[in-house]
């Protein structure tokens, strides 16, 4: 039973007649850009990268070394510097300890810290000697530095620097001593005498190699002088 069509555009069949249909309907693709805070508009990169801008797009990574330790930052080794400590102050060579790395790895923080802790005992009653006890070491060390290259050393104004500032660890170990025994005039000169050989020993022997030869004595005796007015600058004498 065939029925026709009123408007031409459709065509009736019965369904006696109309044999089975199966198909599909195939849509477009249809693509929603929802307007999120973290889409990304590629028209936009586009033309930001035309107009050469595309650096506004770039995300910068986290530098690994921009996440240092302080200490690490300002080159600081508090197992190295306690370390020199105990060779300073325990300069026999029967003792094991490899001094040599106080003169070979010099670093400025350790020497620095015994200044300021000698300068800090200093104060008592002679506040104006700390930054004259600082002038001392920087050039006092100069003066042995100029000194030993005349002489045919192979040494520099940082391993200079870093063993006179480590050697007045002796004259610190002795300040309480002397404020014990202030009244003891003949007991205190000889703790001031041993704490000066202390020092200058611990300085002379990393110091004054055996490049000198014959010229050692040329060397030790300045060193022991500078420890000499150290101890001056403490006591006030």
């Amino acid at each position: 039973m065939h029925l026709s069509p009123t408007n031409g555009d459709f065509t009736f069949v019965s369904s006696t007649e109309a044999e089975d249909l199966s198909g599909t309907i195939d849509a477009p693709d249809v693509k929603l850009n929802i307007g999120g805070y973290n889409a990304k508009d590629p028209y936009a990169t586009t033309f930001l990268r035309k107009r050469g801008y595309g650096w506004l797009l770039e995300v910068e990574e986290d530098d690994p070394e921009d996440n240092k330790p302080l200490l690490e930052e300002l080159d600081i080794d508090l197992k190295d510097i306690y370390y020199k400590i105990r060779c300073v102050l325990m300069p026999m060579p029967s003792l094991g300890f490899n001094r040599q790395v106080v003169r070979d790895n010099p670093d400025f923080w350790g020497p620095l810290a015994v200044v300021l802790l000698f300068s800090m005992i200093s104060i008592y009653g002679q506040f104006r000697v700390v930054s004259w006890i600082i002038t001392i070491w920087i050039f006092g060390s100069l003066t042995i530095f100029l000194l030993a290259r005349v002489l045919g050393g192979e040494v520099s104004y940082g391993q200079v620097l870093g063993v006179i500032g480590y050697s007045l660890l002796p004259l610190i170990v002795i300040a309480p001593l002397l404020l014990v025994i202030g009244g003891f005039d003949a007991v205190s000169t000889l703790i001031k005498l041993f704490g000066v050989f202390w020092a200058a020993y611990s300085a002379a022997s990393l110091l004054v190699g055996d490049e000198f030869k014959t010229k050692k004595p040329l060397l030790i005796y300045p060193i022991f002088l500078l420890y000499i007015y150290f101890l001056s600058l403490y006591t006030g004498v």
